[in-house]
């Protein structure tokens, strides 16, 4: 997992806003990668979290 637009406060890793995360999948199809990030985006929570689900769906 990779972080950007992200800031120290108080001492904890808070959002400052956009695309905060990156969860990068490595496997021998792209299919299972694509699994293994879904499975990671899974555990990630914070308020007003949202995530696109329709990453390495198809083949361009």
């Amino acid at each position: 997992v990779f972080h950007a637009g992200t800031a120290i406060k108080d001492g904890k890793l808070v959002t400052a806003g956009g695309r905060v995360l990156c969860v990068t999948g490595l496997a021998p199809t792209r299919e299972e990668a694509r699994r293994k990030v879904y499975a990671q985006i899974d555990k990630i929570r914070f308020r007003d979290c949202f995530h696109r689900d329709d990453i390495a769906a198809t083949e361009t």
